[in-house]
């Protein structure tokens, strides 16, 4: 073993740790200039941490489900330029149940893509996560059936077209994954 393997390894054991205890460091330091500010800021803090913690919990198993049972030719099938009319309900009906920030989704959304999903199914998943089920009542007490199924069905449509916008203008997944040049076609990996 060379002595820049053995040198390095302690480094690549701690650089995972290297965010985390610079952050902690900060937060040492400032609670040293304005300890209430800091205690403050750690409050906020957990309350984001309450936040996101039920949306994390559901997508982590989803994305280890994915990871072992979802194989790319299976994710191309259901959610690839292939899908069709299927792709484009499980999207929509996924994207209304889903919960939580949409950044607690981006890891899965980036995994689906690395499988095989089309942009515009990723792109309506993520759209379509403005409807939400438990709300409708609500909607419907305040504004009345007729404007709840208009407000509805223009989310829905307003999803439909912007995915089909990012899939003309960012296509992916499929057989047409992006290639190296920005062009739909062969991947590089495939050449």
């Amino acid at each position: 073993m060379s002595q820049s393997t053995r040198s390095s390894k302690p480094l690549r054991v701690l650089k995972p740790w290297f965010f985390p205890l610079a952050c902690a460091a900060l937060y040492g330091v400032a609670f040293l200039v304005d300890p209430d500010m800091t205690a403050d800021a750690l409050r906020a803090c957990g309350r984001i941490f309450t936040q996101l913690w039920l949306p994390f919990c559901v997508a982590l198993p989803m994305m280890i489900l994915l990871n072992r049972y979802l194989s790319p030719s299976l994710a191309s099938r259901l959610l690839g330029r292939e899908s069709g009319p299927k792709g484009v309900l499980l999207s929509t009906v996924a994207g209304i149940l889903s919960m939580g920030p949409i950044y607690a989704w981006y890891p899965l959304f980036k995994s689906l893509k690395d499988k095989g999903a089309s942009s515009f199914n990723v792109a309506n998943f993520m759209c379509a996560r403005s409807i939400k089920p438990v709300l409708v009542p609500v909607l419907v007490g305040y504004f009345g059936w007729k404007m709840t199924g208009i407000f509805l069905f223009m989310n829905l449509a307003g999803a439909f077209l912007t995915a089909i916008c990012v899939a003309l203008l960012c296509p992916f997944g499929g057989h047409g994954e992006q290639s190296p040049h920005g062009s739909p076609g062969r991947s590089a990996r495939h050449t």
